[in-house]
């Protein structure tokens, strides 16, 4: 039996550490030496981004566009109380949480274009809908299914993006197309007050004419993407024969050794079932997508109780979204430069923390007006450096995925807590709501910290060697000692096996911090 070692020479030692088996090379018969990375990334970076960008900035203005309404008489209307309206904001979460691990995966087994647009298709219409409602029935019923059809849609997006990027490249990806979400913030405000203006055309309420716009856009938009999304690198059309090898090689040079497409099995789901980082990671995701909703419904509102009227409460929300957007690209971009994408979570975290704390204790409309800021910077930046964060610690496509979707799943269902933080009866200071807010973002720095912690033990028992697998033929025999390693972290008959079956589990793999 011999069994290679960290040097790559052959001796007894059964450690496989942090070898490199190029033995089994995607593809050998390609030749990619004539492939511009840098150009190729541009490339990718302009099929890829934007567009996803752009369905996610109307994932975001549609979900949140019944906050605008609501400041134009929507439950006058409608006849509802404030408690109706909080019980149509609940309700949107259940299904759009609980189905995103299937939609997750749904979408690694089909085709990204078929599945995105066509959920898109659906929630433009249901949100078109919404401008033809006469009674709160009708509202109740259109956000369960609002909620249903735009489930998966970001945890997709996010568990596409990282199938196309190094680790080191993920962030700065992610916080671009996350940006939509706070221009988003910003436009819906300035489309809302526009829109406004044709209050009574076609018998409709200014309202009205907010949803079925928004809606119609949306189905447009649906309609376009089944030729603009492209799919895996595996089979996208955009690119040459060479330039799909190159992809797929540099991703598995960055321990994505499930790149180049990864057959389903149900193992793949319980690795992610019964690993620790997911947990940690729901704990994480709960810590920002609970402030997170609260602050994209309510913003307008709290902004309004402070002693600004409808349209002024709108307009005034513009510059702290147009703020959370830049903070958010330059969070980013310093992420995958410098990597430590833990200690920027914390210090993000901690900026919440400031930032709720002087919104509790405030009494000056202006200051807390700066605290609303504060709250945008920390809330808005920690969303793509967390995902980038907890998808490049997760190997095998079918794992992150499911990981990624139970992690924003979860966090999301914690909407239907914070869409009823905010009551009318506590205006103007709203102290529950910020009080509630803050305790999640206290959560999410914990569980940052613990996650921190963790993935650093976990990175030094790997260089002690303690999770090495056995590296031999299945007909060889084991020593007593060497039957306890197997046992433990496994028996394989090469390097490329044990890291495809183990994943991130694999001795070799290291976590970023």
């Amino acid at each position: 039996m011999s069994v290679q070692s960290d040097a790559g020479k052959t001796d007894e030692n059964p450690s496989v550490g942090s070898v490199k088996d190029d033995s089994n090379l995607y593809r050998p018969d390609v030749n990619t030496t004539q492939v511009d990375e840098r150009k190729l990334l541009r490339r990718i970076d302009i099929r890829v981004v934007p567009w996803l960008g752009l369905l996610y900035l109307l994932n975001f203005l549609d979900r949140g566009a019944i906050g605008n309404a609501k400041l134009y008489n929507m439950e006058q209307s409608l006849h509802i109380t404030d408690s109706q309206y909080l019980i149509a904001l609940t309700v949107f979460f259940f299904p759009y949480a609980l189905f995103e691990p299937a939609s997750n995966i749904v979408l690694r087994r089909f085709r990204p274009s078929i599945w995105l647009s066509s959920m898109m298709l659906v929630w433009g219409i249901i949100m078109m809908c919404h401008g033809f409602l006469v009674n709160y029935g009708g509202l109740v019923t259109l956000r369960v299914l609002l909620g249903l059809a735009e489930a998966g849609l970001y945890p997709g997006i996010v568990f596409y993006i990282s199938c196309w990027y190094k680790r080191s490249e993920l962030g700065m990806r992610v916080a671009a197309f996350f940006t939509s979400a706070t221009i988003a913030g910003a436009f819906s405000g300035l489309l809302a007050a526009a829109i406004s203006n044709m209050h009574g055309i076609g018998g409709k309420a200014g309202w009205s004419w907010i949803f079925i716009l928004e809606g119609l856009f949306t189905i447009l938009c649906a309609i376009a993407s089944y030729w603009i999304i492209d799919d895996f690198p595996e089979t996208a059309k955009f690119l040459t024969d060479a330039e799909r090898v190159f992809v797929i090689r540099r991703l598995r040079a960055d321990m994505q050794y499930s790149a180049g497409g990864e057959k389903f099995n149900m193992k793949y789901i319980w690795q992610s079932l019964r690993d620790w980082k997911t947990y940690l990671a729901m704990g994480i995701y709960v810590g920002y997508d609970g402030p997170l909703f609260a602050f994209s419904l309510f913003t307008p509102t709290i902004i309004d109780q402070l002693g600004f009227k409808a349209t002024a409460a709108n307009l005034l929300s513009v510059p702290v979204y147009v703020w959370a957007c830049i903070v958010t690209v330059i969070v980013g971009f310093m992420g995958d430069r410098l990597g430590n994408r833990g200690y920027i979570n914390l210090i993000l975290f901690g900026t919440g923390l400031v930032g709720y704390i002087i919104l509790i204790t405030s009494r000056s409309p202006a200051l807390s007006y700066f605290a609303c800021f504060l709250a945008a910077s920390a809330i808005y930046p920690v969303v793509p450096n967390s995902v980038a964060w907890v998808a490049g610690n997760v190997e095998g496509a079918y794992k992150r995925s499911v990981t990624l979707a139970m992690a924003i799943g979860f966090g999301n269902l914690n909407g239907a807590v914070s869409s009823n933080v905010y009551r009318a009866v506590d205006a103007p200071w709203f102290r529950l709501g910020h009080g509630i807010v803050l305790a999640y973002i206290a959560i999410g720095f914990i569980s940052s910290l613990l996650f921190l912690i963790l993935l650093r033990a976990e990175n030094a028992r790997r260089e002690r060697g303690e999770r090495q697998e056995i590296i031999c033929s299945q007909k060889d025999e084991l020593s007593d000692e060497l039957k306890v390693m197997a046992a433990k972290n496994g028996r394989f008959e090469s390097i490329d096996l044990a890291r495809r079956e183990k994943g991130d589990e694999w001795s070799g793999f290291r976590y970023s911090l």
